[in-house]
Parts: structure tokens; sequence; C-alpha cells
């Protein structure tokens, strides 16, 4: 999980300098793109981790549920603990994954809300 905040990081300060530059601070936010390195790899690499996070949400869920509907079905080899620990694990992966789209959110809007 440190990889995907530490790429929220990067796609922050990217944003950050993009706001920058439209605000027509172009020489700081040239000197912070250098810092960060290529805008569109480290996009990129964010879109990708993203897109990983997600995935790994989703199958995290579809594996806790698929797990529950055995329970209740009467499989043999699996056991109310394994269903319990499966859906807490959904549950906060579902929780982080909201937090992150509610920060990257906010970063928007605090883009957005610079003057031009």
């Amino acid at each position: 999980m440190t990889a995907n905040i530490g790429g929220i990081g990067s796609v922050l300060q990217q944003m950050q300098t993009m706001a920058a530059q439209a605000a027509g601070g172009t020489a700081n936010a040239a000197a912070a793109t250098a810092a960060t390195g290529s805008g569109a790899a480290t996009l990129g690499t964010f879109s990708g981790a993203l897109q990983a996070s997600l995935d790994k949400i989703s199958g995290d869920q579809q594996k806790a549920l698929g797990e529950a509907q055995a329970f209740e079905v009467g499989a043999p080899n699996v056991s109310l603990n394994d269903v319990m620990v499966d859906m807490q694990k959904a549950n906060i992966g579902f929780q982080f994954g909201l937090q992150v789209r509610n920060k990257l959110v906010s970063a928007y809007q605090q883009i957005m809300q610079m003057s031009v």
C-alpha cells in the first residue's frame, strides 16, 4: 500500500504544478516538474497504481461475497471465521479507496478554486 500512497503524493504534486502553471508561475512550476520527473510518466504510473488498487478492492469484495454465499449453502471447507475476516478485509479496502477518492476530489477542488 505504500507505493499507492506515494503515487497519490506524486499526482497531487503534479496537479499543484499544473495549477501553478495556469496561474502564471511558470518558472516555479517548471522547477517543480523537473524535480518530480516526467509528468506523463508520473501520471501513467499513478493511473496504473490506482487501477490496480481498484481491481484489488473489487476482487476482495467478490471473494468475500463468494465465501459468504458458500458458507450460507453449507460448503464444508468454508468456516465462519474465514468469511468474517475476508468481509473485514474487503471493508477496509473499500474504506481506503473511498478516502483516496475523497483526497483526490479535494485536491481537484482546490486547484479549480485557484484564480487564473
